[in-house]
């Protein structure tokens, strides 16, 4: 069996736009590229760890644990072997209260990397491959979380071409979620259930070729 990771945000944990709700597993893009592996025939299990307000490499002052950073080579560790990572950050770096601009950004996503691929596993087992995923831009936010990610449709700019930069120079797999989807025409930030199906259909492709050994 194949075991891919995910890490990421609220965009991938399914809250439905200006709600506390969550989608559920067949709904939510993991859980679509779950499904859509299985029934291709390849034996995987996905594993979510998604957390709303995760940044890349940057605290929430006002809640604890937000540092994408901070733990992730034990979680690669906790789950190893690992035949897949996929990261899926970088919206909440923007929220109106830090000045983060893509380059920035791409720094944290670069740190991830590292990370993940100096985790401490066990002798024997292999570095997974690393997928990362520039998630949709920030569209002018609305309902209640506008004042949250204020001005986060500007910061946001070049967001996929900075990570895509960073991904070419350390040899790390790339695709643009906003080359197949849209952040949410509700609040201008998640994902509608819509964009998780489209979503978790584009990675299951994308997956496959990876788990075989293919490029992309």
């Amino acid at each position: 069996m194949k075991h891919i990771f995910v890490y990421s945000d609220s965009l991938s944990w399914g809250i439905i736009p200006t709600t506390r709700e969550r989608l559920a597993f067949d709904k939510r893009w993991p859980g679509v590229m779950e499904i859509a592996l299985s029934r291709s025939g390849e034996a995987v299990r996905v594993i979510e760890n998604c957390l709303n307000g995760r940044r890349t490499v940057w605290d929430d002052p006002f809640k604890p644990g937000r540092n994408g950073l901070v733990g992730l080579a034990q979680q690669i560790e906790i789950y190893s072997p690992l035949d897949l990572v996929i990261l899926m950050l970088g919206t909440n770096d923007f929220q109106s209260m830090h000045p983060h601009n893509a380059w920035q950004s791409s720094q944290g996503i670069l740190a991830l990397i590292s990370a993940i691929r100096s985790a401490p596993i066990e002798p024997g087992m292999p570095v997974p491959d690393i997928l990362v995923v520039a998630p949709p831009a920030i569209q002018a936010p609305k309902g209640p979380i506008a004042p949250k990610f204020e001005g986060g449709e500007t910061k946001c700019i070049g967001l996929a071409e900075a990570y895509e930069k960073v991904c070419a120079e350390v040899g790390c797999h790339f695709i643009d979620a906003g080359s197949v989807i849209m952040s949410s025409k509700v609040d201008g930030v998640h994902l509608d259930a819509e964009q998780h199906l489209v979503l978790g259909n584009e990675l299951c492709g994308v997956a496959q070729k990876l788990l075989a050994g293919c490029s992309l």
